[in-house]
């Protein structure tokens, strides 16, 4: 059994919005109330990023057409007494699914922690536990 952190990508269409930014906030929030539904307060919320194809800098994953924004979310959690990283993913995807029916998932990036600390990756500030 091992401890994972799993990093899940969410694709989160917002409607009647003028920007950016607006479709940010409203993306945000929109994730944020139905993870609290859930009480899913452990799962932690930062905003997505793409890479340009042709110069490969990196850019915030959100966009607007026509007042429908898209947005990218990253969604991070811990899962504890996993069998293997494919059992990690397929119980993050369980547990956040559970709040964002509707919502295709998928994997970003998974890591084992060591010791209860994480190795490499991004940092992932202490933000609950999942079973």
């Amino acid at each position: 059994m091992g401890d994972y952190v799993v990093v899940l990508e969410a694709p989160i269409i917002v409607r009647d919005v003028k920007s950016v930014e607006e479709a940010i906030e409203a993306a945000v929030s929109k994730v944020m109330n139905a993870l609290n539904r859930e009480k899913l307060d452990f799962v932690r919320i930062e905003l997505g990023y793409s890479r340009c194809p042709v110069c490969g800098t990196h850019f915030e994953s959100a966009f607007v057409v026509g007042d429908v924004g898209l947005v990218g979310i990253y969604l991070t959690l811990k899962v504890f007494n996993a069998q293997s990283l494919e059992h990690a993913e397929r119980i993050a995807k369980a547990v956040v699914g559970k709040a964002l029916k509707k919502v295709p998932l998928k994997l970003f990036e998974i890591r084992e922690l060591n010791n209860g600390k994480e190795g490499g990756g991004i940092n992932i500030e202490e933000q609950g536990e999942a079973s």
